[in-house]
């Protein structure tokens, strides 16, 4: 839920920095700064971990940073189409494709997640359904590959962190991100850093999305999934939703477009709860086995 808080305040973030920043240079940015920030303060750490296996740590960072940076990218292309909440929403339809990728992989999937992704994709289609429009068509196809892409992407992180230090594995993630942002944001967008439109309230938000997002709820995310599984994890940060409207309501206009709760939203956010005690809640033969 801690994890789950702070990547609530990304759509926000995301709205603060001007369109004229182009997307790599942000994954670029933030996930370069993050690694260096983790890399100063758990530096013994991780040359232990390298000197145990680190070429087997190099390469599944590798594909983890692969696909981090990818639905990354997508993210936000995608939220340039949408408001806060309505991108807040749709970004949550992770928790639905999963259980997909999931039985696609000829992995178990209990009814109960599967019941728990109905509500969730339910109260998506109620609070952006009744407001989309045919010119967000396309950022709902990139939200939604990101969120195939990061439902591959939490399964093969489940298993490395398992065996793998979270934070070696934060560290090298956010390296490999910053990496290949940093090639794709050359070729795609050739924009010179020094030709970034620099001013107080970039400088703030990139800072932010550095520390919070990539040096903080990263690696307490690996840490968590040590403790969970795929599903379970992925049905929980569907709650970022109900952060997300709750700063998109409080939060000054100044910062962001605000949101206007309508019955929609409300039902919305009380399916995608619904389907979070669901698949939270242990049900009676879960307590029978751990007795």
């Amino acid at each position: 839920m801690c994890v789950t808080l702070c990547w609530s305040t990304e759509v926000i973030i995301f709205a603060c920095i001007p369109e004229s920043v182009p997307p790599f240079a942000t994954t670029c940015l933030t996930s370069l700064a993050g690694a260096i920030l983790l890399a100063l303060c758990f530096f013994k750490r991780i040359m232990k971990e390298m000197r145990r296996d680190g070429s087997k740590l190099v390469r599944r960072c590798l594909l983890l940073g692969v696909l981090n940076c990818t639905y990354n990218v997508l993210y936000l292309y995608g939220l340039k189409y949408f408001s806060v909440s309505s991108g807040a929403f749709t970004l949550s339809m992770t928790a639905v494709v999963l259980p997909v990728i999931l039985f696609t992989l000829k992995k178990e999937v209990s009814v109960k997640t599967w019941v728990s992704a109905g509500f969730v994709f339910a109260g998506i289609l109620l609070a952006v359904g009744n407001n989309a429009n045919v010119g967000q068509f396309w950022g709902a196809v990139l939200i939604g590959s990101g969120c195939i892409v990061r439902a591959v992407f939490i399964v093969i992180l489940n298993r490395y962190s398992s065996e793998d230090d979270p934070i070696s594995i934060s560290v090298f993630i956010s390296g490999f991100v910053g990496a290949i942002s940093a090639i794709l944001w050359l070729v795609m967008e050739p924009t010179g850093f020094v030709d970034l439109p620099w001013n107080s309230e970039i400088i703030a938000s990139l800072a932010i999305y550095s520390y919070f997002m990539v040096a903080f709820a990263q690696t307490l995310n690996i840490f968590a999934q040590k403790k969970s599984t795929p599903a379970n994890a992925t049905i929980i940060y569907s709650m970022e939703i109900i952060f997300s409207i709750i700063w998109g309501t409080v939060l000054p206009a100044s910062l962001i477009d605000r949101t206007v709760i309508t019955p929609w939203i409300i039902f919305g956010v009380i399916m995608v709860v619904l389907g979070n005690l669901i698949e939270i809640i242990p049900s009676r033969r879960e307590k029978v086995s751990e007795t």
